[in-house]
C-alpha cells in the first residue's frame, strides 16, 4: 500500500511540476524497496535521497534553510558521502589498545585490503572501523561488519554469532559502482542514493547462486554502491576480495548487535567484538583477533574508554 500511495503522489507531483528531478526526505524515504521502484514506475529521471532521511535529517534541513533562504547564500554544496560523524586518529586508536593491553598487529595500509579480503574469503567475520562515522541509520563502510556473500551459510552465521535477530532478515551487498549492473537490475545511471544503501534492486538471475547470502527471498538485494573516489580503503577490500572469489561484492551490515546503536568509538568497537562471535576487528591500521584476546583477560566495565 505504501508503494502504491507513494507512486500516486509522485506521478501527481510530476504532472504538476514537469521536473525530471525528485528529492525525497522523511522516514518513508528510508524504504529502500519502494525507492528502487520509483524511477522505473514514474516519469522522473533522477532521484536524490540524503542518507539521514528520517527525522534526523531535519538538522540538515534547518541548517540549509538558514544558510540559503534566510542568509541568501548560493546553493553550492552537494552531499556525496555520509562520512560526517566522529573520527579517531591512528594515535587515538593505538592509545586505546595499548591502555587496555589489547594484542594487535599493525598493518601497512597497502596490505590491509588484501589481508582483510583473505579473512573474509576464509569465512571470518570482520568488524571494520575506519575514518569518520556515517551520518544516518545505515552502515556504509566506516562502522561495518564485513563477511563473505558467497557462503550460503553466512546469513545464519551472522544472525547466530553477531546480530541475534530474526533469521529471515537479509544482509546487504556492498558492490563496486562499476560492477553493480553486472549483478543488479539497477537504474541507469545508478542514483547517488544507492551509495547510502537506500535502493533495493532485483539481483540478476544468472548471478544469484554466486552471492546467496545477500539475495532476499524475492530475489532482490539492498545494495550499497562503493566508489573508489569516496572510500578508497573500503573499495580496495572489495576489489581484493574479487581476486579471490571472482565476485566484487562483500556483505556489509551495521557494526552492532540488535538493540544497540552502531558502534562509534574504539571502546564501542572492541567491546562489541569481544561480546559477540566477530572473529577479527580492523580498527584503523590495527588488526585485532578475538582469539588472541581471551574474554577472561578483560572486563568491559574496566576498559579505558579514552
Amino acid at each position: 500500500m505504501i508503494e502504491e500511495i507513494l507512486l500516486k503522489i509522485i506521478n501527481g507531483l510530476y504532472k504538476e511540476t514537469k521536473s525530471e528531478n525528485l528529492c525525497m526526505a522523511g522516514g518513508v524515504a528510508l524504504n529502500s524497496v519502494a525507492n528502487g521502484k520509483i524511477l522505473r514506475n514514474s516519469p522522473f529521471k533522477r532521484i536524490y535521497i540524503q542518507p539521514a532521511a528520517s527525522d534526523a535529517g531535519t538538522s540538515l534541513g534547518v541548517a540549509y534553510y538558514i544558510w540559503n533562504t534566510i542568509l541568501g547564500n548560493k546553493r553550492s554544496f552537494v552531499q556525496r558521502h555520509a562520512y560526517l560523524g566522529a573520527s579517531y586518529s591512528t594515535e587515538d586508536v593505538k592509545e586505546f589498545l595499548d591502555k587496555n593491553l589489547v594484542k594487535y598487529t599493525q598493518l601497512d595500509e597497502k596490505e590491509l585490503g588484501k589481508i582483510v579480503a583473505e579473512l573474509i574469503w576464509k569465512n571470518k567475520v570482520v568488524g571494520w572501523f575506519q575514518g569518520a562515522m556515517e551520518w544516518g541509520p545505515r552502515a556504509l563502510g566506516a562502522r561495518s561488519i564485513l563477511s563473505n556473500p558467497c557462503n550460503p551459510k553466512m546469513k545464519d552465521i551472522l544472525n547466530i554469532k553477531v546480530k541475534h535477530r530474526e533469521p529471515f532478515r537479509p544482509f546487504a551487498p556492498a558492490v563496486t559502482i562499476e560492477d553493480a549492473h553486472k549483478y543488479f537490475e539497477c537504474d541507469k545511471p545508478i542514483p547517488l542514493s544507492a551509495d547510502f544503501m537506500l535502493m533495493v534492486y532485483p539481483v540478476v538471475k544468472a548471478q544469484r547462486k554466486k552471492i546467496p547470502a545477500v539475495v532476499h527471498v524475492d530475489g532482490s538485494g539492498r545494495l550499497q554502491t562503493v566508489r573508489k573516489s569516496i572510500n578508497e580503503l573500503y573499495y580496495n577490500v572489495i576489489k581484493e576480495f574479487e581476486k579471490l572469489s571472482m565476485v566484487p561484492i562483500v556483505i556489509n551490515t551495521s557494526f552492532n548487535i540488535r538493540g544497540e546503536p552502531i558502534v562509534c568509538t574504539p571502546y564501542d568497537a572492541y567491546r562489541c567484538m569481544m561480546g559477540t562471535g566477530i572473529d577479527y576487528l580492523v580498527m584503523d591500521k590495527f588488526l585485532i583477533a578475538r582469539k588472541d584476546n581471551p574474554r577472561d583477560m578483560w572486563d568491559s566495565e574496566k576498559l579505558a574508554k579514552d
